[in-house]
């Protein structure tokens, strides 16, 4: 099952549902405390780097459901994978490093940031040769980015403050 993209349609289509949904969160997030996000850049990187987590949802539930050969899935998955790897790799140099020394540096570097972009690329890997898991490896990927993107989007209501 994890090689064929058929029994997947309905996973993309939840998934596409759910990330759509906490992707609108965020905008009322923002919304909320724009003018505190506009004056700062930190707060400005680490905002799109929760775009950036669920718009990797997003994608990978467009790319499930739309018809395609399957080895432009794997491909795609990888390309999804480094681009936004990329991307959050910038946005967090420019949000720049937590001044609390409680929060060891292991926890930046292991945040869900790098985790769902490791496993998205796994899944496109394994699911290139048939081997390793396949599209197994897209579940824990969607949960680190939502629940990393739904943490980010309550933070920025509860915890900026004005």
């Amino acid at each position: 099952m994890g090689y064929t993209t058929a029994m997947w349609l309905g996973f993309g289509g939840a998934l596409a549902a759910v990330a759509g949904a906490l992707t609108g969160l965020l905008f009322v997030a923002i919304s909320v405390k724009s003018n505190v996000l506009a004056a700062s850049l930190s707060l400005r990187a680490r905002a799109a780097q929760t775009l950036v987590l669920f718009m990797i949802s997003v994608l990978i539930a467009i790319l499930l459901v739309a018809p395609q050969p399957s080895a432009a899935l794997g491909w795609e998955l990888l390309a999804v994978a480094a681009v936004s790897g990329l991307a959050l790799l910038i946005l967090g140099r420019r949000a720049g490093h937590s001044p609390d020394e409680r929060v060891p540096r292991y926890i930046e570097r292991f945040s869900p940031n790098t985790t769902t972009a490791v496993l998205v690329a796994v899944a496109g890997l394994t699911f290139l040769v048939k081997a390793g898991g396949g599209l197994y490896w897209l579940i824990p990927a969607v949960v680190a980015s939502l629940a990393g993107g739904v943490v980010n989007a309550w933070l920025f209501l509860v915890r900026v403050a004005s």
